[in-house]
Formats: C-alpha cells, structure tokens, sequence
C-alpha cells in the first residue's frame, strides 16, 4: 500500500504517499531520505534539498577516484546521478531547476559508468534525425547473452532502472536501458508519443548487429507507463520475445482522473500539450484497445490491488485483451509499481523472464507461460 507520511505540504504529502517506497528501491540511501525528510518544509525546498545531498556524493566521488578507489566512486556517482533525478521528479513547474538537475544527474551517470559492476557502455541508437541515448550492461560470464529492454514511465528515465538491472545481470541476462520520446535526455528534442513500437524498432535493429549479445533474443520489461509502452511494442514487432510490466495502463485516458495532479502536469510537459484538457484529450491515445489481441509473446502482468495511481481493473483489462498466453499476479498489498513489495515482485519478474529465453531457445517459446492468475496476496491461484 501507500507510504502514510504527516508532512504539513500537501504536494510534498502527495509525493510520499504515492512514491516514497519507489525512492528506496530505486537505491537512495534510508538516512539520507530520512535528513531530507527534516530539511524539505514544502515543494519549492524538493528539488534544492536533493540536489544538496548529490553534490555531496560527487565530492565523495572526487576524492575516491583521487585515491584510486573505483569501486567506491561508482557507488557515489551512481547515488548522486539518482539523487539528481529525484530531485527534479515531476518538477516541471520550475524549468531551470529542472534541466540543471536533469543534466547534473545524466552527467554523474555517466561518469561513474565505467565504474560498475559490470560496467554500463553508453551507446547512441539511431532514430530518424536523432539518436537514443542508453546503456548496455552484460554480465562477465556469458559470452552472448539474451538482452533485457528496460523501459521508463512517465517519470522515469534510464538512469533510475540501474538496481533493477542487477535482478537481471545475476541471472545471465544483459540489460539495455535507454530514453525514449519525452523521456530523460531525448525529451527536449521529441515529446511523448503512444506508438511506441518505433523507438523500440530502432533499438531492436540496433541489438541484432552487436557480437557481444544475442540480438535475437530480447524482452521488453516496462514499469507504469512504460508498461503499457513495452506491450505496444510487442503489439507490432514480432522480434519481441517476452514482455513483463508492472503497473502500465491498459488506457492511459481512462486513468486521467486517477492521477495524481504531478503526474498530470508531467504529462502535459512531456507532450507539449498547450492545456491541460488538451493532455487529457492526448492521453486517450495512450490506449491498448484494437491493439492488444495482436501481442503474440507471452507476457507478464503484474499490478498492485492497492495501486492509486494505475487502478488494477487496468491490469485485468490487459491480460484480457492480450491475444498471446500470459500470466496476471495481483499483490493484494502492492502499490504503484509494487515498490513497496520490491523483494517479491522484483525476483518474480527475473525469474520469469530468464524461463522465458530458456525455453525460446529449446524451441517452446509459451513452454513456460499460463492462461490463468496469481493473486499473490492470498497466494491462491
């Protein structure tokens, strides 16, 4: 369920209550958000008091390269790159905090990428006129792994997957993480769109022609929005091999009034809509409808039945809708994104995942996938 917080601000209150266990899972430190927590009075005070602490962790990050520390320097970059980007989360209304935190937070990604373990490679995908940027991880022991395509929400950028990826690096699988229309690095040249099957065409084109995986062999995973994005995809590219999300909308304008306010004006920045019955009107193209029964992958879904922002019915509409097998697992104390359930859900979809490529490659795609539901708060089936 929601983070209960008793916090005076009621935007600061709305950002808690909805995300708070999403700031933790994604890798900001319990003391570090509990001093914020102190420090933060209201919204204007959100994106300097995080900023506050990211520089700290670039100074750390200094001294450890300084002294030949890599290791710790990564851990540092990492931290600062993602206190940077929760500091500008959904803080549109002040653009020129919000882009000198967004670029602060993709210039300390980047620096520490060498510094991982493994490492993150930038890569440039081409897309029409412009490039995605993204990064590729593979894991040491497998010589051409299958690739595992994380894909961002509304608020989310390629930087913030970084601790999801490892649940997918133990297993074997390599991970792409990119931004997309209206996301991170590429929002300022391309906003939001529905038809999603294009930038991630460009992706898969880029994957088939490196030596160092099997391009032949991807998964799309999505979170919220991005959820609904990786089965749009799947809907019209059949190089998709499997799909898992977690908390996407079925349509994204039926869930307009849902929302919470942030996650409105978010939308309307990212999609350059002049108003906001304009966005709304826009969202209604977010949607899954005519469209589902086409997506022949098996597919995971995944939803929280405490989920305020995504309603689980959306869930439920997906795995009706979607023409191939798959598996529905509703957490009846899951929130948005089931981050509050992060050490069940999180492994359930690695697991998944890797069974699926492992039976692709014995040449029984659906082997491993199901018709029916879980409801993972009864653990009945």
């Amino acid at each position: 369920m929601e983070h209960k917080v008793s916090v005076q601000d009621e935007t600061v209150r709305s950002v808690l209550e909805h995300w708070a266990p999403r700031f933790m899972v994604s890798g900001v430190d319990y003391a570090d958000f509990t001093r914020l927590l102190s420090a933060i009075r209201s919204w204007d005070d959100w994106c300097q008091e995080w900023s506050k602490v990211a520089m700290i962790y670039e100074e750390l990050a200094t001294q450890a390269i300084a002294e030949g520390n890599l290791e710790t320097a990564g851990s540092h970059l990492f931290r600062a790159a993602l206190y940077y980007h929760f500091a500008k989360f959904f803080y549109v209304h002040d653009p020129d905090s919000y882009t000198r935190a967004a670029r602060k937070s993709w210039e300390c990604y980047q620096k520490g990428s060498p510094y991982y373990d493994p490492p993150a490679e930038r890569v440039e995908i081409p897309f029409g006129k412009t490039r995605l940027p993204g990064y590729l991880r593979r894991p040491s022991a497998v010589e051409r792994p299958p690739v595992v395509v994380l894909i961002a929400g509304l608020d989310s950028t390629k930087e913030e997957n970084h601790t999801f990826e490892e649940v997918f690096l133990r297993r074997g699988m390599a991970t792409l993480s990119f931004d997309g229309p209206g996301q991170g690095e590429v929002e300022e040249i391309l906003p939001m769109r529905p038809d999603w099957e294009a930038p991630v065409a460009a992706v898969l084109d880029f994957l088939v022609c490196r030596a160092d995986v099997d391009g032949t062999l991807v998964g799309l995973v999505g979170r919220s929005l991005g959820g609904y994005y990786a089965l749009r995809a799947a809907a019209f590219d059949g190089r998709v091999r499997a799909v898992a999300e977690s908390s996407g909308p079925f349509d994204f304008g039926a869930c307009w009034e849902t929302l919470p306010l942030l996650s409105r004006s978010a939308f309307r920045y990212r999609s350059r809509s002049s108003s906001e019955e304009d966005a709304r009107i826009y969202a209604k193209e977010f949607t899954l409808r005519g469209v589902a029964h086409r997506i022949a992958c098996p597919v995971l879904i995944v939803h929280g039945k405490q989920d305020r922002v995504i309603p689980w019915a959306q869930a439920v509409a997906i795995a009706e809708g979607v023409g191939g097998p798959k598996e529905l697992v509703l957490f009846e104390e899951g929130g948005h994104g089931c981050n509050n359930l992060s050490t069940r859900y999180r492994p359930l979809i690695g697991d998944w995942m890797r069974r699926q490529f492992q039976a692709f490659q014995k040449g029984h795609p659906n082997a491993r996938s199901t018709k029916g539901g879980k409801d993972h708060g009864t653990e009945s089936t």
